[in-house]
């Protein structure tokens, strides 16, 4: 009787020397270029994801191409091609350079995507190049500090839309938050010092993106918690995935470490669309506020975002400060967002290599 002799290992590699982690970092995403049809293009797949603008298909469908993408694509063009840089949209750019710094500091068993949630690189292309690596695991990392539905859950949902029919799926991890990381709060504190070293502040202000109240209520499954005001003065399990509450929780780390006394800064929220109740206070309302107050100086942070962008450098840096400055005030500054600096770069592999931190 023949026998067969099973082929063996030709050398002697483990499983442990070949295991290989994927990384998709994602940001939210820009338009290919400034012109109005790239600008009309990114603002319809934004708008029109149900996370976003949460109101039924048909609603949406001719809110966002019948009036929205229509009008404001012209303007939102205009002010694209103030922000824009030869080397073109700096989210995308400082996203790239991230995406260099965080492969060269994981090293070779690590595999580094960038993705943008809207437009291109889109996450479906990034992660069938990862596909392609004979992966053990995926992690994935949203660039946005607090959860919300319309950003981080955004994100997860497109995630698993594209893995759905994977035949194999690696073991997949995804960041929630990483506000509280030490390394976030230090980066921004370092950024706030260096403007507090070159002039005294009257008052300090923490501008987040908004979102509408519909979505933080909806968020709040005890169905009573939430209700946009003290509630958010401390992060608990009853609000720790409420959006407002976390970027409240951001300014008291932020304050903490500038040495920021009580009664000398402002959380608020900018960017909201259409007249429905969005989350306060507002920022464009904060600003006369503050001048009426006497405020003639104000350094403006933006920890929402981890990279500069059009609501970052045009909105906070340059609308704001008119804004300011038109009310009475006299120096207003913008802190620019971590981009692409060493210490967000460590952040990032501190968040991937060790997700208890």
């Amino acid at each position: 009787m023949s026998t067969t002799t099973l082929a063996q290992p030709s050398d002697s590699t483990t499983l442990d020397e070949v295991r290989k982690t994927g990384v998709l970092i994602v940001n939210l995403g820009t338009p290919d270029s400034p012109s109005v049809p790239d600008v009309r293009k990114y603002l319809r797949q934004f708008l029109m994801d149900e996370r976003v603008i949460d109101i039924p298909y048909l609603n949406r469908w001719f809110l966002i191409n019948l009036v929205i993408a229509p009008f404001r694509a012209p303007k939102s063009a205009k002010v694209y091609k103030q922000l824009w840089r030869p080397d073109g949209s700096p989210l995308k750019t400082y996203g790239y350079s991230v995406k260099d710094k965080l492969q060269k500091v994981l090293g070779n068993d690590y595999v580094v995507e960038l993705a943008m949630r809207y437009q291109n690189p889109s996450i479906e292309k990034a992660l069938t190049a990862l596909r392609k690596e004979c992966l053990t695991e995926i992690i994935v990392v949203p660039f946005f500090p607090q959860y919300a539905s319309a950003s981080t859950g955004s994100v997860y949902k497109e995630v698993m839309r594209v893995v759905k029919d994977w035949e194999v799926l690696p073991e997949i991890r995804f960041v929630n938050r990483f506000l509280e990381h030490p390394k976030f709060i230090q980066g921004f504190v370092d950024l706030g010092k260096k403007y507090m070293a070159q002039h005294d502040y009257d008052h300090f202000v923490f501008s987040y993106h908004g979102l509408p109240e519909r979505q933080i209520t909806k968020g709040d499954v005890t169905g009573s918690f939430c209700q946009f005001g003290s509630c958010c003065d401390k992060l608990d399990h009853r609000n720790q995935h409420c959006y407002r509450a976390q970027c409240f929780e951001t300014t008291r780390l932020l304050v903490k470490g500038l040495g920021i006394p009580e009664g000398k800064y402002t959380t608020c929220f900018q960017s909201r669309l259409g007249k429905n109740p969005w989350i306060k206070p507002y920022t464009d309302e904060v600003i006369p506020e503050l001048t009426k107050k006497g405020v003639k100086s104000a350094l403006a942070f933006s920890p929402a975002f981890v990279a500069d962008c059009l609501e970052t450098t045009i909105e906070v840096g340059e609308e704001y400060k008119e804004m300011f400055e038109k009310e009475g005030g006299v120096h207003w500054q913008l802190v620019e967002s971590l981009n692409d600096s060493d210490i967000w770069v460590e952040c990032l592999e501190d968040i991937i290599k060790n997700p208890a931190s």
